[in-house]
């Protein structure tokens, strides 16, 4: 149905300018937990520009025309994210002074280690503040080949690596660049929030694939088989997993790879952001390594997670080249290249040794630890079923026994979303309801804190949660 080029919803000037007149604003402003999307803030200058223009306006009997205030298709089908909304909520409250733990961001707590950050410094120092090349330095991609040949197996030349302003880009203009309207991008569900809705963007459908705890969420072959079809193009791996830090093993990665052998559009996207943050004996086996993948893999990394480099906004892809200049035509017309300073960061990150060396060995060290004691502490209720994570620092719990359940001056606990809302304002501690995942019986957990942070969130949830019992039979 065509989109009327005149919005419904169009306002006038007048009427813009008759709601900021209103002397009753700061009673919309409570002391409730919701925050505006944006502030009713409005100078003087801006409220007379108002009051003049509808006085002018009035005078002259020139009839108001409304701006059309629609948004392109495009942009109306894509979801905001959850976990960005509610890391916002939470830090927006503990500016209030509300004592919010926060355990929703995907954020190491560590600090960029020193040689890194050395790195950047002595870059902006020596004035390496320019732009560079679209695709990236050559220093820096030639650092990732090597990286990518020690760790990985993986053989590229540095016309082959797209430096971006962090994976999440390289993600992105990795749809862009090989989806076409109608095709499909099949996503295994607990997926990372944004996998749809780049999907979305890219003029894709995305095809979501459930997976069970029972099974450590991993996806099933035949279940992939069976959804497969001429209008695939795109099957979106990532291991570690985000959110249940679940690792596919090399044996079942081999079964997925003869699938996708067998349908000449189906690419692969191998998201392998959390490679090093891994807990022994699972091990990371890169996809394009497998026989015959190579050719049809596009594999994503960068550097926040394992180096705990979240605002230097670093990421790559890796590709046969067709693919990879695709996505380098795009940037050069979106971003250009990543920054100068962080590229320079990035060379010193690789340089620190086989899979970060010892830098991030003490740091996965530290998430095994607050893994272990996550899974030990929610072991003991009641009601609770979990997957062990073996990778990243999620833990994907399904707390769903809880559902149904009354609480006092709350209300009824539906589902994860409302079931976060309660632990929020009751316990004070923030999590991602699982249905941003697409599944709805969980929530994710970020032990990216300290133990004593995470021990004192564990307290406060389980205090939350005794009053409710277990509405459904365990």
């Amino acid at each position: 149905m065509p989109v009327s080029l005149r919005s419904s919803t169009c306002i006038s000037r007048a009427s813009v300018c008759r709601r900021f007149q209103r002397t009753d604003l700061a009673s919309e402003c409570s002391g409730s937990l919701s925050f505006p999307s944006r502030p009713h803030n409005l100078s003087f200058k801006q409220v007379q520009l108002c009051r003049t223009s509808a006085m002018a306006n009035a005078k002259s009997g020139i009839e108001e025309i409304g701006v059309d205030i629609s948004l392109s298709p495009r942009v109306n089908s894509v979801k905001p994210s959850k976990t960005v909304a509610i890391t916002d909520q939470a830090t927006a409250l503990v500016q209030a002074g509300v004592p919010v733990i926060r355990l929703a961001a995907g954020e190491p707590d560590f600090d960029t280690p020193t040689p890194i950050a050395e790195a950047g410094i002595n870059a902006i120092r020596e004035g390496y503040t320019r732009y560079t090349p679209n695709a990236g330095t050559q220093e820096l991609r030639t650092a990732i080949c090597h990286k990518l040949r020690e760790e990985n197996g993986l053989t590229y030349t540095p016309d082959q690596i797209l430096v971006s302003n962090g994976a999440k880009q390289s993600i992105l203009q990795a749809l862009l660049a090989v989806c076409s309207p109608g095709d499909e991008v099949i996503i295994p569900a607990p997926f990372w929030v944004s996998y749809p809705e780049m999907a979305r963007l890219a003029d894709a459908t995305p095809v979501v694939l459930p997976t069970q705890i029972s099974g450590n969420f991993l996806l099933d072959p035949k279940l992939l088989q069976s959804k497969l079809s001429d209008k695939s193009r795109l099957l979106i791996l990532c291991s570690p997993s985000n959110p249940t830090g679940s690792v596919y093993s090399k044996e079942l990665l081999e079964e997925i790879a003869e699938i996708v052998a067998k349908h000449p559009r189906l690419l692969v996207l191998s998201d392998e952001i959390y490679e090093h943050i891994i807990y022994s004996p699972a091990t990371h086996t890169s996809f394009a390594s497998l026989p015959g993948m190579w050719e049809r893999t596009l594999t994503v990394n960068g550097f926040s997670k394992a180096f705990a480099m979240t605002g230097w906004r670093l990421g790559y892809l890796a590709g046969p080249k067709h693919f990879v200049s695709a996505c380098n035509k795009i940037q050069s017309q979106f971003t250009s290249g990543a920054s100068s300073i962080s590229q320079k960061a990035g060379v010193a990150a690789l340089g620190l040794g086989y899979a970060g060396g010892e830098a991030v060995s003490n740091m996965v060290k530290a998430f095994r630890e607050r893994r272990d004691f996550l899974i030990k502490s929610f072991g003991e209720m009641r009601g609770v079923k979990m997957s062990e994570p073996q990778g990243a620092f999620y833990l994907f719990i399904d707390l769903s026994s809880y559902y149904g359940a009354k609480a006092e001056g709350f209300g009824t606990i539906e589902n994860s979303e409302s079931l976060c809302r309660y632990l929020l304002d009751v316990a004070q501690v923030a999590l991602v309801p699982g249905d941003a995942f697409g599944d709805d019986s969980c929530v994710r957990i970020s032990y990216a804190a300290s133990l004593a942070t995470l021990k004192a969130a564990v307290e406060r949830i389980k205090k939350a949660l005794a009053p409710l019992g277990s509405a459904a039979p365990v």
